[in-house]
Order: structure tokens, then sequence, then C-alpha cells
């Protein structure tokens, strides 16, 4: 009789997480749509009714801003060049080290530039940390957001090199909008303290 009485709990249970879905599921369509940022966190919350099930890969949630996986170099737009000044912290703070950087030299005079000649991440090793986006002092590498890399092998297609890693400063500014802003102001607030500067001389 017990062992009666907890299948039909059990049951119970189930058919009505069935019902609520279906419920919740019309009920969020009239209010924007079922996968809207600002209902996810009722949705998926303890206080959720119901089952939230996601289509994937026809239906995908929407990433949070600060989602890291394999990092990406930073090309800047404005001035038609890299980001990166191959100053080799993000290799040296890696904890896996699967961070390779080539330093640039100039073929007139044989001195290093500012520039990486070669960069590669392995994919295969990386530990998306995101040590090297945090400690890089240009915001040269920056945390991405792709995180389908699927792949029949690992030893060519998931090796990063510097063409695969280079990606537009607007593709930062529209998966980071709050860290795309705040190097905006502190871009402005660097500009605006070398005009008092130079207007301090002047005078």
């Amino acid at each position: 009789m017990i062992y009666g009485l907890g299948i039909l709990k059990g049951l119970g249970v189930t058919l009505k997480h069935f019902i609520y879905s279906y419920i919740e599921d019309v009920r969020y369509l009239f209010e924007g749509g079922r996968y809207q940022p600002q209902h996810l966190p009722a949705r998926q919350g303890p206080r959720a009714r119901g089952v939230f099930t996601v289509q994937y890969p026809k239906e995908k949630l929407p990433l949070p801003e600060n989602f890291r996986y394999i990092p990406f170099l930073v090309y800047d737009t404005q001035e038609n060049k890299i980001k990166c000044t191959s100053c080799g912290i993000c290799a040296k703070v890696c904890p896996p080290q699967c961070i390779w950087i080539v330093r640039g030299t100039d073929p007139q005079t044989g001195r290093p530039k500012p520039e990486p000649e070669a960069f590669y991440i392995d994919a295969t090793i990386c530990m998306s940390c995101g040590f090297c986006a945090e400690f890089c002092p240009f915001d040269a590498i920056k945390m991405d957001h792709d995180y389908e890399l699927a792949s029949y092998e690992r030893y060519e297609s998931l090796l990063f090199d510097l063409p695969r890693l280079l990606k537009p400063d607007t593709y930062h500014a529209q998966i980071h909008p709050s860290d795309w802003a705040r190097e905006l102001a502190e871009k402005e607030a660097e500009k605006a303290k070398k005009g008092e500067k130079a207007a301090a001389r002047s005078a």
C-alpha cells in the first residue's frame, strides 16, 4: 500500500509539472515570448513552475555578458591596427600555457615592433579562465562567446592562429557592452587629463 501511494505521488508530481509547463509557456507567450532575457531568472529559478526546456540547437538561450570561452584578439577599427603589443603578459599568466606569441621585427632595423608576427592559442588546452583578458594592460585580448567549436580532429582546426583570433572591436562592443562603455570612459578621461596638462603648460 505504501509503495502504491509513493508511485501515485510521484506520478502526481510529474503530471503537475507537465500541466504547469504548458500553462507557463502560454502565459509568457503573451508577455513577449518564452525566451526573453527578463523572464529567464524567473523561469530558471527555484520557484519556477513547470519544466523549462530549450530545444537546442534550434533554440538558444541568450548568453550573459560575463560568459567566457576561448579568447580572441581585438582589432581596432578606428586606428586600423591590432591592439596587441606582443608584450607577452597573457602568455606568462596563462595557467595551462596555451598561448604562444612571436614578436614582430622591423625588416630594416631588425628591432622588435609592438605587434605580434604570430599568435597561437591551443583551444584543446585553454581552460577559459580569463586571466589573459584580466591582466592585459591594453585591453587587446577578450573572452569570446562562441562555444560551438566542435571538430572531427584536434591538432589543426583547434589550434587558433592570428587571422582566426582577430575580431573587430565592434564585435567586442556587441558581446561586452559594459566593458566597452568602461573602456571608452577611461579613454575620454585620459584625453581630458592630457588636455588639462597641455593647457597648463601653455599657460
